[in-house]
């Protein structure tokens, strides 16, 4: 990984939440009504958040959870309710925040959030590792390097999205470049799922791992791939 475009990505990434996104971003993500694109997004993110709780045990006690990039805090939640022992971590320190303003202590006892870097080995080791959105936006050969990072540290699994090389996505994303610069968000990088796919089987850390499951959620202008990289028993 070029760690200065990485670096450099990862703090346009938090300015742009911590700053330019922060109201519109906590409004997505409550109750709140919203309308057009944004409720298209809504919609998209819980099927996604769905599908991936469905790829993990009904039962998760005493298991180990690194939540990367938490966001508001809902996967976190979700799996806490389970019995997990969830790291929820993200770059955003005012996202950290709201998260916590909308989770009750006693509803987050097993959830020890922090504002920092997924890839810190600090955190320790864990049984799954869940991205849900996190890696959108960064190219395929930076997303490949933070996945095999992740890898030695997980026993069992990493869930994880990426935005799908499509044309309507490549078409969405040309129409969002014409909004004024102060509006946009970083880049999403669309990546080819083959691609994708291929460079795992090839890439020396993934030698005992597999790929058993891959679900793509379109929902308007959301357009997100899961992929569930699983070690071999």
């Amino acid at each position: 990984m070029d760690a200065i475009s990485y670096l450099d990505r990862r703090s346009k990434l938090q300015d742009y939440f911590d700053r330019t996104a922060n109201d519109a971003w906590a409004k997505l993500t409550s109750d709140a009504p919203v309308s057009g694109i944004r409720a298209t997004v809504r919609a998209g993110r819980d099927q996604m958040r769905n599908s991936i709780i469905s790829r993990l045990p009904e039962n998760l006690t005493g298991k180990r959870v690194l939540d990367a990039g938490c966001g508001t805090g809902a996967v976190a939640l979700e799996l806490a309710n389970k019995g997990a022992l969830v790291t929820a971590v993200d770059l955003s320190p005012n996202l950290i925040e709201l998260a916590k303003s909308r989770i009750p202590e006693s509803d987050r006892q097993n959830i020890q959030f922090y504002a920092g870097d997924m890839l810190d080995e600090a955190y320790g080791d864990f049984d799954y590792v869940i991205g849900m959105d996190s890696m959108i936006h960064y190219c395929a050969k930076d997303m490949l390097v933070v996945l095999e990072k992740l890898s030695s540290r997980v026993s069992e699994k990493i869930l994880f999205t990426f935005a799908p090389s499509t044309l309507p996505l490549e078409l969405m994303i040309r129409v969002g470049r014409l909004f004024p610069r102060r509006d946009r968000a970083p880049f999403i990088e669309p990546i080819s799922q083959t691609r994708l796919h291929q460079a795992i089987k090839e890439s020396p850390w993934f030698v005992d791992w597999e790929v058993p499951f891959t679900h793509l959620v379109s929902s308007g202008f959301y357009k997100s791939q899961l992929m569930e990289l699983q070690k071999k028993s």
